[in-house]
């Protein structure tokens, strides 16, 4: 076993919507964005994360950006396999390596994740390589690397709101016992802006650049204590057809999400409708934990404390908290067992 030990490296993944973060001897090593640029002619990848998101939304009839994940599961498995495959190849400790190591891989996905699509997330991985292929449930990543400890008989609610889904999770003595997975989640947010530029100030704007209005002075409630500036959006005029600038102010972002957000809050009372009461209680004390890119928008904390009158808390480094935890659990497999999914 020891060569076989020498030759095989850990590396725990958040296989996300928007990001993909790896994590390799406790650092991590790629946050890119989950995307891939592919030329038609070839078919061959040309760019993968950082490099390729530059490219949203300006390319050529030759060039085309694809975003292997929707909401939180492989859509285009193909993609998919090579983004991962590149990303891998990226890790510096790795590129110094002949050859392509075995790895031993933790994995996380959303946990209203059918059979089948849990299928291909374990292929795509084993393809690139993997010998020992684990998969952890979302929230209860994000859970471990907010720092909480699962195998108590606590109770603990989380919500990571992701890219592509919002996860919802009661947690205690190692498992989930009620869940709800919505896909509202940051990919919607941006939609929705996209939309209210269009019908509120008849400016057409891509997805990248909605995305910064979101990152910018996106906003869940329309009072905040320290607004952010107001922000000039660039953008086609729908009228003229000419490019044209306006000023967009975080009260007209929290007017444009607020519906998303409302389904959100929704399914965070639906969850704790199904909460059994002992578990109940202990939320009461604990509160709620926030994880995910979706939970730093500003305002989004105190407006679920008002909706549910519990404590809000948001993970510190609320980007990374799953990939933590995926991490966490990669060094300790035994002790997580009964959480991984073989």
């Amino acid at each position: 076993m020891g060569f076989f030990d020498f030759m095989t490296e850990d590396i725990a993944i958040d296989l996300g919507t928007a990001n993909t973060l790896i994590i390799h001897n406790d650092k991590v090593v790629i946050d890119s964005p989950s995307i891939v640029a592919r030329d038609r002619v070839s078919s061959k990848i040309i760019a993968v994360g950082k490099e390729a998101n530059m490219m949203q939304g300006k390319t050529h009839e030759n060039i085309k950006t694809i975003r292997p994940l929707k909401d939180g599961v492989i859509a285009d498995f193909d993609a998919s396999e090579k983004m991962i495959s590149m990303f891998i190849k990226s890790i510096p400790a790795l590129k110094k390596r002949m050859f392509t190591p075995a790895l031993r891989m933790v994995v996380c996905i959303p946990s209203g994740i059918t059979e089948v699509e849990m299928r291909a997330v374990k292929e795509s991985c084993e393809r690139v390589n993997g010998k020992e292929v684990y998969l952890i449930h979302e929230p209860m990543a994000a859970a471990i690397g907010i720092g909480i400890d699962i195998m108590q008989p606590k109770g603990n609610m989380i919500v990571d709101i992701g890219g592509g889904t919002t996860e919802i999770a009661v947690i205690a003595l190692g498992g989930i016992v009620c869940d709800k997975s919505v896909k509202i989640a940051g990919d919607v947010f941006t939609n929705d802006i996209v939309y209210y530029m269009r019908t509120q100030h008849n400016l057409f704007v891509g997805e990248s650049t909605a995305e910064k209005i979101k990152i910018t002075v996106g906003a869940a409630v329309e009072d905040l204590e320290t607004p952010p500036d107001d922000m000039s959006v660039q953008g086609r005029d729908l009228l003229t057809g000419k490019p044209k600038q306006v000023d967009v102010s975080y009260r007209e972002i929290a007017k444009a999400l607020d519906k998303s957000i409302q389904r959100i809050e929704d399914a965070v009372m639906e969850t704790l409708s199904q909460t059994p009461p002992e578990l109940a209680a202990d939320i009461y004390n604990t509160g709620i934990y926030l994880a995910g890119g979706g939970s730093m928008l500003r305002g989004l904390d105190k407006r679920i404390s008002l909706k549910t009158d519990l404590p809000v808390y948001i993970a510190e480094d609320p980007l990374r908290a799953v990939v933590r935890g995926t991490g966490m659990a990669l060094k300790n497999i035994p002790k997580f067992r009964s959480i991984l999914i073989k």
